[in-house]
């Protein structure tokens, strides 16, 4: 692994060494105020999950099917203010970042809770609204950016997540370097973590334990238009240590023709205090698609291996850069085997610009689930999207996504999950 990472960098270098740019993006500074962005961006989302064969939400002895309600429901909306400063001129420059993000319940109740959406009180109800406010500090020279503070991460090896009506925020130091045309290089380290429902700034938690340290290192560089690789790594104090590497291969093959190739694998091992218990795992997938017109066909393979199966949580939900990682289960089992089958279709092509479909069915196996060893599970979603193009409402688009997950009783509950997503982002400055 070391060898690889060391050679793909010297590689990047030796093929950037011709490529180097006049400009940099810090000499063609216009300054704090003038390179200035203020964003509002707005989501509402109503979420649904409905168990089946006697699953249910919350334990209640007092009910007939030991739970309050047979599934989950909550509708709520974020509101988030993102506000970017330019860097001031000179060869060091200076910057800040700062973001409001609040939720606003819509619908919940103490029987329905437990989407995500929502932090909740000490009576079992969900946080009416929510508000959380962060910046950071950032500092440029010539095309390497240094930033401390609260930040949104996307690290294959440390990834906040966006899966719900606020995201995540990571609280740390982030170098990115470009300095070499094709070659991105970043190092951090990260001290704390906000859930999607906490206001706190270490308020995401794995097993009861919150993150103490994260260090990562990463590089990923583009060898041709068609071709690029990555590899990253991170140490997560008193939880574990990852290696990630991805390949992807773009292939045109005639107008409007193509095949993509992307591969995933991470190497996991716990460490020090094992505080989300032991981890040994290795987990890959390769998914092939081809794209006709308005058609892409995608076929996925993932396959895990090892003592445990892959964990992810503390370093971020968003932590999990896998071809099976779909709407619900993320097919990442001790011993997994599983497939994909997959479709997308642009609606542009047919007079219908904005208008996306897509469907997939994962199916796994040979998951070791303790008492049984080889247990199953199975997904299917369909989803529908449309954006307005144009207009006063530019922008504004409306998802929906619905998921049918099956399994084992013993590995996982059968459910039924929808969701409603409705986004308006807003370029104020």
């Amino acid at each position: 692994m070391q060898v690889m990472k060391w050679s793909v960098i010297a590689l990047a270098v030796a093929a950037g060494s011709t490529q180097m740019a006049v400009a940099s993006s810090q000499s063609e500074s216009k300054g704090f105020i003038e390179d200035s962005s203020f964003n509002i961006f707005n989501r509402a989302l109503y979420h649904n999950r409905d168990f089946r064969n006697g699953a249910g939400n919350i334990a209640d002895a007092t009910k007939a099917s030991g739970f309050k309600n047979g599934y989950r429901e909550e509708f709520g909306l974020g509101i988030r203010l993102l506000a970017e400063s330019g860097f001031t001129q000179g060869t060091v420059g200076v910057g800040v970042d700062a973001h409001s993000l609040s939720s606003i319940k819509l619908d919940s109740g103490r029987g329905r809770t437990g989407s995500g959406q929502f932090a909740n009180d000490s009576d079992g109800r969900a946080e009416d609204t929510q508000t959380e406010v962060g910046g950071a500090i950032k500092f440029r020279i010539s095309d390497t950016v240094l930033k401390y503070g609260n930040q949104f991460v996307g690290s294959p090896v440390f990834a906040t997540d966006d899966s719900r009506i606020l995201p995540e925020v990571a609280t740390g130091t982030l170098l990115t370097s470009n300095e070499i045309a094709g070659l991105e290089l970043t190092a951090g380290r990260f001290t704390a973590i906000s859930s999607q429902t906490g206001t706190g700034r270490d308020s995401n938690t794995q097993g009861g334990e919150t993150l103490k340290s994260a260090n990562i290192v990463g590089a990923s560089y583009s060898f041709t238009d068609n071709f690029s690789g990555a590899i990253h790594a991170s140490d997560v104090e008193d939880f574990w240590k990852k290696k990630y590497v991805n390949l992807n291969y773009n292939l045109p093959l005639a107008e409007e023709q193509a095949l993509n190739f992307d591969f995933n694998y991470y190497k996991s091992n716990d460490d020090g205090r094992k505080l989300a218990g032991e981890l040994d795992n290795k987990i890959w997938s390769l998914a092939a698609a081809y794209s006709l017109g308005a058609h892409t066909f995608t076929l996925a393979h993932q396959r895990s291996s090892g003592d445990t199966g892959y964990n992810y949580g503390v370093d971020g939900n968003g932590t999990i850069f896998l071809s099976n990682s779909v709407q619900y289960s993320d097919f990442l089992g001790k011993d997994e085997r599983s497939w994909q089958a997959r479709y997308d279709i642009n609606m542009a092509t047919f007079g219908v610009p904005g208008l996306s479909f897509m469907t997939r069915y994962v199916t796994g196996d040979n998951i070791d689930a303790g008492t049984d060893t080889d247990a199953k599970e199975h997904e299917l979603d369909i989803e529908a999207k449309y954006v307005i193009q144009e207009g006063a409402a530019k922008d504004l688009s409306f998802r929906v996504r619905n998921a049918i997950y099956r399994a084992n009783s013993d590995y996982d509950n059968d459910n039924n999950d929808f969701r409603l997503i409705v986004e308006y982002p807003l370029s104020v400055l």
